[in-house]
């Protein structure tokens, strides 16, 4: 499976964003798809991840009630709407996907995008 993310770039504090990923070389609705990020200087995190249908969703705490994440099968996408974005939000993005639920490892990830928040 490949997965290409995009859609990052600077922003203002308080902007938004929505971050893309797309899929290919394998069932995308067979996989769960994960946000996870990366700040300079700091160990790579979880952000949320997302079930097979995009029925259920869990998110990290410190991006709850911000962030969004959610699924197109049919275009074989995973979204992250990034809202009231801090500078504390400025990491590589990267997309990853595993077929287990409860799984601590992905099989597979993207080559990340860069999210910038200035204050």
């Amino acid at each position: 499976v490949q997965l290409e993310e995009s859609g990052g770039g600077l922003v203002q504090a308080g902007g938004s964003l929505r971050l893309s990923c797309v899929a290919s070389g394998g069932i995308f609705s067979n996989y769960v798809m994960g946000w996870l990020r990366q700040a300079p200087g700091k160990e790579r995190e979880f952000v949320g991840r997302i079930n097979w249908s995009g029925g259920t969703t869990t998110y990290a705490d410190s991006v709850k009630g911000r962030f969004t994440i959610s699924r197109d099968n049919v275009k074989n996408t995973v979204y992250l709407q990034m809202n009231t974005l801090k500078p504390e939000d400025t990491a590589v993005y990267y997309c990853a996907a595993r077929r287990n639920w409860y799984s601590r490892e992905y099989d597979y990830w993207g080559q990340g995008t860069q999210v910038t928040v200035s204050s």
